[in-house]
C-alpha cells in the first residue's frame, strides 16, 4: 500500500514532466520522426484531460498542487485555451473554407452564407462539387466575384484581378493556385492551397502509408514554402493546410511567409477542424497587419471557415 501510495505521489511532477516532454517533442522534431509526428498531431485536449487525474490526486492529498497546476495550464496554453488577442475592424477580408465538395450544402445556401461575410477573397478547397452543376449555382449567387480554379481549389474574388498561376502539387490533383490582385493601390499576392493530410490513422495497421504520406506532403509544403520565398511584396497563403500550429513544418511555413494570423488577431483555441478540435486551416501574411480573426461556427461542411480581416 505504501509503494502504491509513493507512486501516486509522484503523480503531479510525472504529469509536469510528461506534458513538457510532449509538448517540446512535438514542437522541435514533429513530422520528422512517427513517433513525435503523433505527438505534433494529437488533438491538443488530450493533454488537458491528462492533467486531471493529477489534478485531482493533488488537491485530495494537499500534496503537489502547484506543479498539476502547472501542467494543467501548460497543455490548456499549449490547446489554445488561453489565447487571445485584442481585435479591430479591417479593411479587406478574406476567408478560407473546405467546403467538402457540397457535400453538406447548397449551391444558394453556401451562396447566401459567403456573400453574408462581405469578403474580398473567397478561398475554397475540396471545391470539385459532386453535383456538376453546383460551380455555376454557386458563382451565380455570388455577383460581383470573378472565379477562378486549379484543380480542386477555387478562389473567387471582387478585388481587380492582374493575373492567376497554377502551380501543380506532387501528388495526383493537386495545386497552388495564386491570384495577383490588387487592394489599397498595391499589388497583394494571394495562394490558395489544399496540401494532403499525413495519415496519422494508418500509425497502427499500416505505418508505411503513414510513412508515405507523411513524405508526399512534406514534398507540397517545399512547393508552397518555395513559391512563398520568391514571391516579392504583400503577401497571403491561405487554405486547408492540414497543419497543426506546432512542429517545424507550420514553423517553416511561418518563416516563409509571415505571421499566422490567428495567433497575431484570433481568440480562443481556433478549431476549424472540429471533428478532432483541431485548428489545420490557416492564414499566413507577409506585410499586412491582420485586425481579427474569426473561426465561423457553420456546419455547411467537416471544417469551419476561418475569416481574416486585414489592415495595410
Amino acid at each position: 500500500m505504501r509503494a502504491v501510495h509513493a507512486h501516486l505521489s509522484a503523480l503531479p511532477l510525472l504529469t509536469l514532466l510528461l506534458v513538457v516532454l510532449g509538448w517540446a517533442l512535438g514542437e522541435l522534431i514533429g513530422e520528422r520522426t512517427l513517433p513525435t509526428l503523433l505527438l505534433a498531431y494529437a488533438p491538443p485536449l488530450l493533454w488537458v484531460l491528462l492533467c486531471l487525474p493529477a489534478l485531482a490526486w493533488a488537491a485530495w492529498r494537499r500534496w503537489g498542487l502547484g506543479m498539476a497546476l502547472a501542467a494543467l495550464l501548460l497543455a490548456a496554453w499549449g490547446a489554445g485555451l488561453l489565447h487571445w488577442r485584442p481585435q479591430q475592424s479591417g479593411t479587406l477580408r478574406v476567408v478560407t473554407f473546405n467546403v467538402l465538395g457540397g457535400a453538406r450544402t447548397s449551391p444558394a445556401g453556401l451562396g447566401a452564407a459567403l456573400r453574408a461575410l462581405n469578403a474580398d477573397v473567397i478561398l475554397l478547397q475540396e471545391a470539385r462539387f459532386h453535383a456538376p452543376t453546383f460551380e455555376g449555382e454557386l458563382r451565380a449567387a455570388l455577383p460581383g466575384y470573378r472565379a477562378v480554379r486549379a484543380q480542386e481549389v477555387l478562389t473567387l474574388t471582387r478585388l481587380p484581378l492582374l493575373g492567376t498561376d497554377a502551380r501543380p502539387l506532387p501528388g495526383l490533383n493537386r495545386a497552388a493556385l495564386v491570384t495577383h490582385l490588387r487592394w489599397d493601390g498595391r499589388p497583394l499576392t494571394v495562394m490558395n492551397a489544399h496540401p494532403g493530410a499525413t495519415q496519422v490513422s494508418a500509425a497502427l495497421r499500416d505505418p508505411a502509408r503513414l510513412r508515405r504520406s507523411r513524405d508526399l506532403r512534406a514534398a507540397q509544403l517545399d512547393v508552397l514554402i518555395t513559391l512563398a520565398r520568391r514571391t516579392p511584396g504583400p503577401l497571403i497563403l491561405g487554405g486547408d493546410l492540414n497543419t497543426p500550429p506546432r512542429g517545424p513544418a507550420y514553423r517553416a511555413l511561418r518563416q516563409a511567409v509571415g505571421p499566422d494570423t490567428f495567433q497575431r488577431a484570433g481568440r480562443g483555441p481556433g478549431w476549424t477542424y472540429p471533428g478532432l478540435r483541431l485548428r489545420i486551416d490557416h492564414q499566413f501574411s507577409r506585410d499586412l497587419r491582420p485586425s481579427r480573426a474569426r473561426v465561423l461556427p457553420w456546419t455547411l461542411s467537416d471544417h469551419r471557415p476561418l475569416l481574416v480581416e486585414y489592415r495595410p
